[in-house]
């Protein structure tokens, strides 16, 4: 049997076993396990009818909805990969994505028509009127199911792909550590450009038969009301839904009693900030992981959540990590610290057509994922720092080197260079260290605009210092680190 781990038989189980139990709750609009498994039986047929092959990508570009949960399952069922693009990119990097996936379809949801135009590629809306006939189509568990863009320290982004079984193993490891059960009211935050949105709790929900209540975007007044309202059981979120959760006037008295887990990702958080969950009586279970993992690393279980604060916790089942010193390369035994390696029938497939990235992400069969940890007696790990360039800002990755080449392209821009600063609000954001060239003036404004028209809005840093000429070691390389103190001094 190749289709033991697949996705699409997901859906059509839980749609014969339970077909009138809701599995969506969007916006006052229900949608059932029958309905969500019509939908995506005949989508699939319809793609398969206008002759769309086996492997052949799928490229969206709309908002959280039911539909896109649909073209999911759709996907999954006719053996196509989903290409989930991020409409928080501006049009060259979408373009660039595009170019790079080769997408035999591109659907976009009206609220986007104008981004997906300025790529200039040719597009199609978003809609389930399509209905072809249902019909089997082989798919295999090695077989690509998500294509998920994540930056890299070259400034191009790398598509990770997801098989069928990575999607499978890091659900079934939260499961066994976390879990979903089908009396659970899931709110799903996340974006649906992410891994997170689809493998961190939405997918296991409607594997065991829970309700989704999906969002569009976050806006925490909404949220508290709608934790309240729903009696939501479950969610999780990045550290910026917390500590804008905690912000509201009404979060002291904000009624949180239904809510029984409560699961953060994305980068560390604050201890502060977990401490004023924890007095609302919510255990915010902290998490690891990163896209190549798909995402799930590492998990506090929750039983320790009080006494390890700040921990990301230890590996969740099926997965093995261990620590990688730095000098040597070599395993470090025991309490320690080092890069944090991992494997697992969860670790992706490589990058799509980047055989070379593909192998230097590895090191002895051990996916390297550039986050510095440490390890207790006790076997739990608490992440410490990165040791690649990338910052985290509101929970999206940024790599400076990317928001570098982009600020390069300004004439008047002679040399830049950017690191990622403590950011009350985002967590980090960027600080770009510009020396100009002679007999050119660009201001701040200028520069920003510049980054704002060719950048997503979390990746343009929230200020320009200009400088005479950047700190460089004996080999040439920026010492980030002097740029780092520079703007410490400057805030201080």
């Amino acid at each position: 049997m190749t289709d033991t781990l697949t996705l699409g038989r997901w859906i059509r189980d839980r749609a014969r076993a339970t077909p009138d139990r809701t599995a969506i709750d969007y916006l006052g609009r229900t949608v059932t396990y029958a309905e969500l498994d019509d939908q995506s039986e005949r989508l699939a047929g319809s793609w398969l009818d206008r002759g769309l092959e086996h492997g052949d990508r799928v490229a969206t570009l709309t908002g959280n909805s039911p539909d896109h949960v649909a073209v999911f399952f759709a996907c999954a069922k006719a053996g196509l990969v989903l290409v989930p693009l991020s409409w928080r990119l501006a049009a060259p990097e979408l373009a660039y994505q595009f170019d790079d996936a080769e997408p035999a379809l591109f659907l976009v949801e009206e609220d986007y028509d104008g981004l997906a135009a300025a790529t200039g590629h040719p597009f199609e809306p978003l809609r389930l009127a399509a209905a072809g006939d249902p019909r089997p189509s082989p798919v295999d568990d090695r077989d690509p199911l998500l294509l998920v863009y994540t930056s890299g320290t070259t400034g191009k982004p790398k598509g990770a792909i997801l098989t069928h079984a990575n999607c499978f193993w890091t659900n079934l490891s939260f499961d066994l550590t976390t879990g979903v059960s089908c009396d659970d009211i899931v709110l799903q935050l996340l974006p649906q450009f992410h891994c997170g949105g689809w493998n961190v709790m939405p997918l296991l929900a409607w594997w065991k038969g829970a309700t989704v209540v999906l969002e569009r975007s976050f806006d925490p007044t909404r949220c508290l009301d709608l934790i309240a309202a729903k009696r939501v059981t479950m969610m999780m979120g990045v550290p910026a839904t917390y500590l804008f959760l905690a912000q509201e006037d009404g979060f002291a008295t904000a009624d949180l009693s239904s809510l029984r887990r409560a699961v953060v990702g994305g980068a560390p958080m604050p201890e502060s900030l977990l401490a004023a969950w924890q007095a609302r009586g919510i255990q915010i279970v902290q998490g690891y992981g990163l896209t190549e993992a798909a995402p799930n690393v590492l998990c506090l279980p929750p039983e320790d959540a009080g006494r390890k604060l700040g921990s990301a916790g230890k590996p969740y089942p099926h997965v093995d990590v261990a620590l990688r010193a730095d000098a040597t390369g070599r395993l470090v035994d025991g309490p320690g610290a080092g890069e944090l390696v991992v494997r697992g029938p969860n670790v992706f497939a490589g990058y799509w057509n980047d055989p070379a990235a593909s192998e230097a992400a590895f090191a002895d069969g051990w996916l390297l994922t550039g986050d510095i940890a440490e390890r207790d007696e006790e076997g739990f790990y608490r992440i410490v720092g990165r040791s690649k360039d990338m910052y985290i800002s509101g929970g999206e990755n940024v790599y400076p080197a990317e928001v570098e080449s982009v600020l390069h392209e300004h004439p008047a821009v002679a040399d830049a260079a950017v690191v990622g600063v403590a950011d009350e609000r985002w967590g980090e954001s960027g600080v770009a260290f510009v020396v100009l060239e002679a007999g050119h003036d660009a201001g701040e404004d200028e520069l920003l605009d510049h980054c704002r028209a060719r950048l997503a809005r979390y990746k343009v840093p929230r200020s320009v210092r200009f400088l005479s000429v950047l700190p460089r070691s004996g080999m040439g390389k920026v010492l980030k680190s002097d740029l780092r103190e520079l703007e410490r001094a400057v805030q201080a």
